[in-house]
């Protein structure tokens, strides 16, 4: 009981780790004046 009990946080953590791996490259970020265009558009 206690190895599944483990084995399924592991999974947990690995998929919430995996999950934020969406966006490549590296983090940054946006300036003022692409917010603003994309807000009067």
């Amino acid at each position: 009981m206690k190895r599944l009990l483990t084995a399924f946080i592991a999974l947990v953590a690995v998929t919430s780790l995996l999950s934020g791996c969406g966006q490549k490259g590296p983090l940054y970020l946006p300036d003022d004046s692409q917010a603003d265009a994309a807000q009067t558009e």
